[in-house]
Order: C-alpha cells, then structure tokens, then sequence
C-alpha cells in the first residue's frame, strides 16, 4: 500500500510538472513572438501579452508549491508563505478580469469609433492601461492581506491545495469584522471597475452590430468571440472556487473537488495561449515565422 501510494503521488507530480512546463512554454512563446514581432505592436496584442505575463505569475504561485508538496513528507506551510501565496494568487485574479476589462474596452472602440481608433489607443494610454490593471489589483490586495496579518488564529489547518484569505479568515478567534467589511468593499470595486465596463463594451458593440452588415458582424465576432470565451473560462473558474468556499461540496469525489479548486489557475494559462494562437492569423503566422528562424 506503501508503495501503491508513493507511486500515485510520483503520477500527480508528473502530470503537474508537465502541466506547469507545458503553461511555461506556451505562454513565453507568445509573449517573445509579441515582443519580437514588429507587426505584432498594436494595442489587441499588447493587451494579450500583458495577460500571457500574468498567466506566468498567477501559476508560478500554485505549481512550484504543490510540486514541492507532493514529494515532502509533511505539508506544513508557514503562515507568512501562506500570506505571500495569497497575494500572488489573488493579484493574478484581479489582474486576469483588469485586463479582459481592458480588452472588451479595445474591442468597442476598435468596433464602434474605427475611424478614431488610433488616436484613441496611442501607445501612452495602451501602458497606462496595462499599468493601471497591475497598480490597483496590488493595492487593492495588500489592504486584503494586511487586515489577515493582524488576525490571531485558533486553527491551523486548511483543506485546500492551496492559501486562500477566505479559508485563512475563517480559523481566526480574533474579530474579523474590518476584513468582511472590506471584502464586501473589495468585491464591490471589483465588479464595478472590470465586470461592469465589460458587460457595457458588449452591449455597445451588440447594438452596433445590430445594425450593421452582415461582413461587419462575421468580423466582430471573429473579433471578440476569443475574448469571450477567455472570460467565461475564466470566470468560470473563479466561480467554481466562490461556490466551493461557501457551500459543502464533502460530496463530491476529491479529484474533482480539486480540479475545480485549481480551475482558474490551470485550465486559463493553457487554454489562451492555445486558442489566441490558432484563432488570430497575425500570432499563428508570426509564430511560424520565429519558430523557422
């Protein structure tokens, strides 16, 4: 049984290790063909190398640990790891919608104002964007995380492959009431500065579409349906990690209960780059391009 068991957690590090090198190399692929490519500097790209960037650091923050997990005889964490892993994590989602908003953002105005275009995504606003996004996923975190350090915990278990605030939040004896009210708060801004312009760019562009021609709407979803299905994948993931910490999910078989735990972190970084990839004829043609020099 000894062995059986070794064996099965050898199987999980394999697969893992894979998952992380194949992410490694997909991701930077992109990201170095966008740098090099000259045809490639445009603000769409520019946006999609800014996510590939962060899919690297939201999975540096899971797959290390996990792997080093899988081969340690204990799976103790210290609480300031546990703190550091939190705020990679939750930078990356924060960062992740920031930039879809962003994204959808480029997409109405490259759909609605044409014309105005360029003079609307210059270079400055284009960094300043992507700037931005980092700028308040950061700060918006670091008040997350310094209202968990002042807590005193009772426990010190987590049933998680990975730190989460809210698990952490909830083995403290001290009062936790500034940190549900700034979840509260946290959440609100959240959705109000990434959901919120998103769902108004694609009710812009509906509408235009709407009365458009029909090559005009075969190009916009071209166009956008990359973008969408990024979102929902991603949101997906984020939901399924919501619906795990508020409901009793004991239920459901532990390998699925994981998988959808580690959603968000997996399945995004490889999907993206994958479908960017092969979807947008610019990245496919200057990824041959690079891969024959």
């Amino acid at each position: 049984m000894f062995h059986l068991g070794c064996l099965v957690l050898y199987c999980y590090f394999a697969v893992v290790t894979v998952l992380y090198f194949v992410i490694i190399l997909a991701n930077a692929l992109l990201i170095g063909v966008i740098c090099i490519e000259r045809s490639l500097h445009e603000p769409m790209y520019l946006f999609l190398c800014a996510l590939f960037v962060n899919q690297l650091y939201g999975s540096t923050g899971l797959f290390p640990a996990l792997m080093f997990y899988l081969l340690s005889d204990t799976h103790d964490i210290s609480i300031l790891y546990c703190y550091l892993q939190i705020y990679v994590l939750y930078t990356y989602g924060l960062t992740e919608f920031c930039h879809l908003s962003v994204m959808s953002y480029d997409r109405y105005i490259c759909i609605c104002y044409p014309l105005q275009y360029n003079n609307i995504m210059t270079p400055k606003i284009v960094f300043g964007l992507i700037l931005l996004s980092w700028l308040y996923s950061f700060f918006l975190n670091a008040i997350v995380i310094s209202l968990s350090l002042r807590l005193q915990f009772c426990g010190n278990i987590l049933d998680r492959l990975y730190c989460d605030n809210y698990s952490v939040v909830k083995l403290a004896c001290s009062n936790t009431t500034l940190n549900d009210i700034w979840g509260l708060v946290g959440t609100v801004l959240s959705i109000s500065c990434t959901i919120c312009p998103t769902i108004y760019s694609y009710v812009k562009i509906l509408q235009i579409c709407l009365k458009s021609s029909k090559e005009t709407k075969q190009k916009a979803f071209n166009t956008c349906m990359p973008h969408i299905a990024s979102l929902l994948n991603f949101s997906s993931g984020c939901l399924f990690v919501i619906l795990q910490g508020r409901y009793d999910t004991a239920h459901l078989p532990p390998i699925l209960r994981s998988i959808l735990f580690v959603y968000f972190l997996i399945c995004p970084p490889l999907f993206n780059p994958i479908m960017y990839g092969i979807r947008m004829a610019k990245i496919r043609q200057a990824c041959k391009k690079v891969l024959r020099l």
